[in-house]
């Protein structure tokens, strides 16, 4: 009998050991390696999906505005709309969609080593991005529709969001979507340490929560809190989504190729 424990302790152990920093480059390299490898009008496919399932969060974080934007206090708030800021990041990284702050780390380690090209990267970065984008469009036209005439979100919920993304200059943008750039691509790097769902589940709500605590700049979301907030009030202009979408983006790459893909790549194999 205790024989018998002892090997079933045994077959458990392997299974619990966390992974070691080379597996999971390699698998890193591995999954990138299979979206270089799609058609690219799967990716767009994908990456437009992604765009629309990200969404959700702008949905959830408008809602709850509208519920307790009077009633409760900035602090409280804040944090409300910080915990619903998960909900789209769930649907698109475990239903294996293709987000562009995922790939700024993901796509750029098969490039690091050799298996790519910086052309073929910057093509799927550019059909990867653009899909997002448009799906993001198309949310933000569903929302600004259905959500006040249902009455789920109320219009001056759509300025709210769109105003704590540009009412910062061009630096802050970019400093703070350096962040959330390095974030996502950790995020990246832990979900594919951790071995099951729930794990994973735990990390993407963690890693997003502090994003949208601290009113991080992501090039994704923001680009459909942004373009809601230009379609619903004449304070939001074109330019403040321009000078929010280019700052955001750029930020955003940096922070995931810089401080993930090419130092943990350098860390682990240089």
């Amino acid at each position: 009998m205790i024989k018998k424990l002892f090997e079933q302790k045994k077959k458990i152990e392997p299974q619990s050991k966390p992974k070691e920093s080379e597996e999971i480059l390699e698998e890193q390299i591995a999954a990138s390696l299979k979206e270089f490898k799609r058609s690219n009008t799967n990716l767009f496919i994908s990456a437009f999906i992604a765009g629309l399932e990200i969404g959700f969060s702008v949905l959830l974080m408008g809602t709850l505005y509208t519920l307790f934007g009077g009633n409760t206090s900035p602090e409280l708030l804040t944090v409300l709309l910080a915990l619903s800021y998960p909900l789209g990041f769930i649907f698109v990284i475990i239903g294996r969609s293709e987000l562009f702050t995922e790939h700024t780390a993901l796509a750029l380690l098969p490039v690091l080593n050799r298996s790519v090209t910086i052309r073929s990267l910057i093509s799927l970065w550019s059909l990867v991005y653009v899909g997002n984008l448009l799906g993001g469009l198309i949310f933000s036209l569903l929302l600004i529709k259905i959500g006040p005439s249902v009455g789920f979100i109320e219009i001056n919920s759509f300025f709210h969001l769109a105003d704590k993304m540009v009412d910062h200059d061009w630096s802050t943008i970019l400093v703070s979507a350096i962040l959330a750039g390095w974030m996502m691509g950790l995020l990246g790097w832990l979900v594919t340490s951790s071995k099951d769902s729930l794990s994973r589940i735990f990390v993407i709500i963690l890693v997003t929560f502090v994003i949208g605590l601290a009113g991080l700049h992501h090039c994704i979301v923001g680009s459909i809190e942004v373009l809601a907030g230009l379609m619903t009030s004449e304070k939001i202009r074109l330019i403040d989504y321009v000078n929010f979408q280019v700052w955001a983006t750029l930020g955003n790459v940096l922070g995931g190729t810089i401080f993930v893909g090419i130092l943990k790549y350098g860390q682990i194999r240089m």
